[in-house]
């Protein structure tokens, strides 16, 4: 009896939500009426660069991606890439081309020669895609959300794809902040309903504070989903998911080191790591399902 009453008191906490708040989770599609496919223009002249305002400049006019990349997207371009034989499928990984890097032998710095790499794995429970032989399309009602599981080759690649190229850091962190110091693409303060970070309590968050889902890009624009009212996000240009949601591979080669760099925080990170000058790295081979990319032009 009392082994019956200690269970029904757990079920009662786990219902009622004394052990956490049960958070709604997405199954569907969801329209944020943010377009994938749109650019935007970035004109040149100086901005506040970092944390301390340093004097930064852009010296031309480049437009970048409104959104990150989209599942849909890559799922497009891997298409058309393997038809194309500019990419191929090698064992569990799709794999492409890539021209290397110079080597120093410095410490820790990994060898990059002329070859193929992984662009993104196939055999990972997180990737969104289906496939049917060499044709992939979108897992359902992931088509816009963002690309995830997609190393720093599969990024660069899909961007020279279309005619592009991934942003530079500085490129990046003007199409976030604009010409002023704010903090985050939308201004100075951090509120829970405007960007998709850890325990954000968005419709697409897990139960019980895990690390939640990515959301569809453009998700933050200050619509409302079934009752949860977002605010909007967009940068002063007018650029989505500029800060959580996934982590934006950036274009930048340093020599002496093999790092690639990461900019924007995710759904995974806490939100200090939101703020626009903030980076992380990893290696170019490096996927995550917390790392996505957009393009500039």
């Amino acid at each position: 009896m009392r082994q019956f009453l200690l269970a029904s008191f757990l079920l009662l906490m786990l219902t009622a939500g004394c052990a956490g708040p049960t958070l709604p989770v997405s199954t569907g599609h969801v329209d944020t009426g943010v377009d994938p496919e749109t650019w935007v223009r970035i004109p040149a002249g100086p901005f506040a660069l970092g944390q301390f305002n340093d004097p930064g400049v852009i010296g031309t006019d480049f437009e970048i991606m409104v959104t990150p990349v989209t599942v849909a997207q890559y799922a497009r371009y891997l298409n058309d890439a393997l038809a194309a034989g500019t990419a191929r499928i090698e064992g569990n990984q799709v794999v492409g081309p890539y021209k290397g890097d110079v080597f120093h032998g410095h410490k820790h710095e990994e060898r990059i020669d002329p070859g193929d790499y992984v662009q993104i794995p196939l055999d990972a429970p997180e990737l969104r895609l289906v496939r049917n032989g060499n044709a992939f399309a979108a897992l359902p009602s992931y088509e816009n959300h963002p690309m995830t599981m997609v190393s720093w080759f599969g990024a660069r690649a899909y961007c020279e794809a279309i005619g592009g190229r991934l942003p530079m850091q500085v490129e990046w962190e003007k199409a976030a902040r604009g010409e002023d110091s704010r903090p985050f693409p939308w201004g100075d303060t951090l509120n829970r309903n405007v960007a998709n970070y850890y325990n954000s309590s968005d419709i697409f968050e897990k139960a019980f504070g895990k690390a939640g889902d990515t959301t569809p890009v453009g998700f933050y624009n200050g619509r409302s989903y079934d009752g949860y009212v977002t605010l909007d996000n967009a940068s002063p240009y007018g650029v989505y998911d500029m800060a959580g949601n996934v982590w934006q591979w950036t274009a930048d080669i340093t020599e002496g080191m093999h790092y690639r760099f990461l900019r924007g925080g995710s759904k995974a990170d806490y939100g200090y790591m939101l703020r626009i000058w903030t980076r992380n790295n990893a290696g170019p081979a490096y996927y995550s399902p917390n790392i996505g990319f957009r393009c500039v032009r």
